[in-house]
């Protein structure tokens, strides 16, 4: 019998004592041969990519970077999104009410957490396309935040009110600030604060976690205005920008310097003197800032405004096809992409940043209600609700890429929000 190592166990010192038998002395009945051949394979083994096992048993290893979730607003479901691979890798189902929903994601971007209009909170996993964990919070909940540290989750409430503060580990309810009215506009700020209005008493709230996130510090301010409806953050966490319903103009903080106030900018913009007919009230969440320049919806007119943010005043407009829902600048900020209100809104039309002027037109189908950039801007994905579909284009060249089915598609959120502020 020669003595065989068995291939199934090949070592890197049996491979040494190999050599030394090839360049020593020939052991008996040519042992050194199977030595050498085990090393061999060994080699070719080492040779050839393996793929690692999640520990948790949810198959491949993979990274999070590229998935996203288009919510279906009419069954309660997500589409769950490979933006690499231009597909869907399923549904999740479960979510309550998502007719007017939105989502933030877990700092390592592992974790959406979905807010339902029904108050539901739910804890999604990005990897494994499950639900970890679902509560309902409140009785009609209109969106959320998270904070700096990836920590903390605030909901907005619109019944009864208030703003509620979860660990975003095990969603254990850390705190509750109420307020006696709807809370719209939240959005996190630098500082482990979050930043929101109040619908019915024209104040805006800061909220400091950074030292006892179960009794948060509320600064009150006044001088808001009239029923502010939504609000935005700037990219760098500046500027609190909160559009108002009642009147015109919009309010502006500055959190660099809250202990100014309130600012009340732009008193022209909004519906005017002759209250025009407004079909959709434009996101606040989705300003274009480009440099020192806001373009923003114009309320009740087909325009998008261009404001100077160094003044905050407006310095022009452009003429679109429609009442602007969204104004979106691509990641590299060279060109904005613009949806519409109804009887518009199928209609999309890009805007290039320096000469101000429209350079493309396309109609996708009826009720285009979102859009979102892959995360350096290669392509824009579309939610077409009337035609129960997604559709992915390239934002060089405006050729479509892929069609994706989904029911009544709405908002679409890439994990590429978990590194910005206020998305």
């Amino acid at each position: 019998m020669s003595d065989v190592l068995p291939v199934s166990m090949p070592a890197v010192p049996e491979c040494d004592r190999a050599r030394a038998s090839f360049f020593g002395r020939v052991s008996a009945r040519g042992g050194w041969v199977h030595g050498v051949l085990a090393c061999l394979l060994m080699a070719c083994a080492m040779s050839v990519p393996t793929q690692a096992a999640d520990p948790a048993g949810n198959g491949p290893l993979r990274g999070s970077g590229d998935l996203g979730i288009a919510v279906e607003r009419a069954k309660g479901s997500l589409q769950w999104l490979d933006t690499s691979k231009l597909s869907s890798l399923g549904r999740i189902e479960g979510l309550g009410d998502l007719s007017h929903a939105s989502a933030v994601f877990s700092r390592d971007a592992r974790y959406a957490y979905v807010f339902g209009r029904d108050g539901g909170l739910t804890k999604v996993d990005m990897l494994t396309g499950q639900v970890v964990k679902r509560i309902i919070q409140s009785g009609n909940s209109i969106g959320g935040a998270i904070s700096q540290d990836g920590r903390w989750i605030a909901a907005a409430n619109y019944t009864p009110g208030g703003v509620k503060i979860f660990d975003a580990e095990t969603l254990a309810l850390v705190a509750d600030i109420p307020t006696g009215t709807k809370v719209v506009g939240l959005e996190d700020v630098p500082g482990n604060r979050f930043v929101f209005s109040l619908w019915d008493k024209g104040e805006t709230w800061i909220a400091d976690l950074s030292e006892d996130p179960g009794n948060p510090k509320i600064t009150r301010l006044t001088g808001t205005g009239t029923q502010p409806y939504d609000a935005l953050i700037s990219p760098d966490g500046r500027w609190y920008v909160a559009g108002l319903y009642g009147e015109n103009g919009i309010a502006v903080l500055d959190m660099w310097n809250p202990e100014q106030g309130m600012r009340r900018v732009l008193p022209d913009y909004g519906r005017g003197e002759e209250k025009l007919p407004v079909y959709k009230m434009p996101h606040l969440d989705s300003w274009a800032m480009v440099g020192n320049l806001a373009f923003i919806p114009g309320v009740g007119r087909h325009e998008v405004v261009i404001v100077d943010v160094g003044t905050w005043r407006q310095v022009g407009v452009i003429p679109v096809a429609g009442q602007p829902v969204f104004v979106m600048a691509q990641p590299d900020g060279r060109r904005l992409w613009v949806n519409f209100a109804f009887p518009h809104y199928d209609t999309v039309q890009i805007i290039d940043v320096p000469s101000q002027k429209i350079v493309h037109e396309m109609k996708p189908g009826k009720a285009v209600l979102h859009m979102e950039f892959t995360p350096r801007g290669e392509q824009v994905w579309l939610s077409v609700r009337d035609a129960n579909r997604l559709e992915v284009y390239d934002t060089h060249t405006f050729r479509k890429l892929a069609e994706l089915p989904a029911d009544a598609p709405s908002g679409i959120f890439f994990t590429s929000r978990a590194h910005r502020i206020g998305l």
